[in-house]
């Protein structure tokens, strides 16, 4: 399987403060490889090292077997970007936006128009190609943005929070296309904040929490490792709370405090329908987890504080 993006030691920092610390990572051709974690855990920072729009600090990074610190114009000019904003420019239409980025590659002019046609076909903005950016809805200018980050047919597509402002339908749209275009152009590197979206997309996974990899696996493999194999959920008073708590340490189960929710975390060898024997509770249920479970597990600190 050959490697993509490779880190070692990767290293950001700004000032005094340490953003990114010493990562490693290798991404394959043909995944669709997510970074996942909490604001602030650096997702977003690592994949502008990887598509050479922030300097490396320390470390190495590798990506299409290129050296990022030495090769940055030689990567750019593989890969695609589609940052979490748009960047648009407003004073051109659809299709213009798109001929004008064709430039920035040096497209010829002939075969940078098919392109931009066979584009807003494939994005079904052929019927808008000469609607301003204004007039384009949310879902409309993130799939223009992703046809321009297809421009140069590269190899590597990077999406920071591809879906994010989106409508419920817009986003399943946008998920679909993405699938197809795996399919047919080979890898995505996706930071996301939605754990279904993630769930559905991504083949391997890295979980980041303050500048680090804590686990990278498949959205099974994460979990089962953060979670298991089910989560009982229950609501719980404040005066009731230390009580529960005591009770579910002394019987060894792994459990997270998320204001007045418990979500309990049922290990392969524990039976999930013993706890309703132990807790009394008008909302309690048991389902199967999600990697929404590990994302807060990463970051349910936060929200403990926040909501109590």
């Amino acid at each position: 399987m050959k490697t993509v993006v490779e880190a070692k030691g990767l290293v950001k920092q700004f000032a005094d403060k340490l953003v990114v610390e010493g990562i490693n990572l290798e991404i394959h051709r043909g995944e669709c490889f997510g970074i996942l974690g909490p604001n602030g855990a650096g997702k977003t920072t690592t994949m502008k090292m990887m598509y050479c729009s922030s300097l490396v600090s320390s470390g190495e990074l590798y990506v299409l077997g290129l050296n990022v610190k030495k090769n940055h114009r030689e990567i750019k000019a593989r890969i695609g970007v589609i940052p979490q904003e748009d960047g648009l420019d407003v004073d051109f239409t659809a299709k213009e936006n798109l001929l004008i980025y064709s430039s920035y590659y040096n497209i010829d002019k002939q075969v940078a128009a098919r392109r931009v046609d066979e584009l807003l076909r494939l994005v079904r903005l052929e019927e808008d190609k000469d609607k301003f950016i204004h007039e384009l809805s949310g879902g409309m200018r993130r799939r223009l943005a992703i046809a321009r980050g297809m421009i140069n047919q590269p190899e590597l597509l990077f999406l920071d929070e591809p879906t994010a402002g989106l409508d419920p339908q817009a986003r399943v749209w946008i998920w679909e296309f993405l699938r197809k275009i795996k399919a047919e152009m080979g890898t995505l590197i996706i930071t996301t904040h939605y754990m279904e979206e993630a769930e559905q997309l991504c083949d391997r996974i890295a979980l980041m929490d303050h500048g680090k990899v804590l686990s990278v696996g498949t959205p099974k493999e994460l979990i089962a490792k953060y979670i298991g194999k089910e989560v009982v959920e229950f609501e719980c008073s404040q005066k009731d709370l230390n009580y529960y708590l005591n009770r579910l340490r002394e019987l060894g189960y792994k459990y997270q405090v998320i204001g007045r929710m418990v979500n309990i975390y049922i290990l392969p060898e524990q039976e999930g329908k013993k706890v309703f024997d132990l807790i009394s509770s008008p909302r309690m249920t048991i389902r199967r987890p999600t990697l929404n479970d590990v994302f807060l597990s990463l970051a349910g600190q936060y929200l403990h504080e926040e909501f109590m």
